[in-house]
C-alpha cells in the first residue's frame, strides 16, 4: 500500500465559475481564480495520487506556463493522473478531500461530488469521500479570500506475476 497527501489553494474571485469535484456550484458570479478550472479539492487529490505513486506532481505534469491547460477541466487532468497511477501499477484503495470554505455552503453538492469523482476514477462510489469546513472565520478561507483542499490516498499495488 502507499498513501499520499495533497494539498491545494485558490483565491477566491469574481467572474469566475466554481467548479469543486468536477461540480459546478452555483455562487453570485464567484469563483476560483486559476490556469485550469482552479478546481482546488481535484488538485489536492492528483495531488495526493502523485505523491503516492511517487510521479511527481501536477505542476510538474501540467505546468501553468503551458497553455494547452488553459482553463482545462480538471476532470480530464485527473483522468490523466490515474491512467498514469494505473501504468505504474496502482489501483485506488480510497481517498478522502476535506475542501475549507466559509461560504457557499458545500454540504448539498457532496454526494454529486463524490459520484463524479467516483466516475472519473473508474471506482466505487464508497471508495470516495469528500467533506467540507469553515474555519470560523479565521484566516484566509474564513475570511472568504480563498478556498483551500487537503486529499488523503491510498493506493494498492496491482497483483505482480512471477514469471519462471
Amino acid at each position: 500500500m502507499r498513501i499520499g497527501h495533497g494539498y491545494d489553494v485558490h483565491r477566491i474571485v469574481q467572474g469566475r465559475k466554481l467548479i469543486l469535484c468536477g461540480v459546478e456550484i452555483p455562487w453570485d458570479g464567484r469563483g476560483l481564480l486559476g490556469h485550469s478550472d482552479a478546481d482546488v479539492a481535484a488538485h489536492a487529490l492528483m495531488d495526493a495520487i502523485l505523491g503516492a505513486a511517487a510521479l511527481g506532481d501536477i505542476g510538474q505534469l501540467f505546468p501553468d506556463s503551458d497553455p494547452a491547460y488553459e482553463g482545462a477541466s480538471s476532470m480530464v487532468l485527473l483522468e490523466e493522473v490515474c491512467r498514469r497511477a494505473g501504468e505504474a501499477g496502482y489501483q485506488l484503495g480510497n481517498c478522502d478531500i476535506t475542501i475549507l470554505a466559509q461560504k457557499p455552503r458545500l454540504l448539498p453538492h457532496i454526494p454529486e461530488m463524490r459520484r463524479t469523482l467516483a466516475r472519473v476514477m473508474k471506482t466505487e462510489v464508497d471508495r470516495v469521500s469528500v467533506k467540507a469546513t469553515t474555519e470560523e472565520g479565521l484566516g484566509f478561507t474564513g475570511l472568504g479570500e480563498g478556498m483551500a483542499a487537503h486529499a488523503v490516498v491510498l493506493l494498492e499495488e496491482r497483483a505482480r506475476l512471477t514469471l519462471l
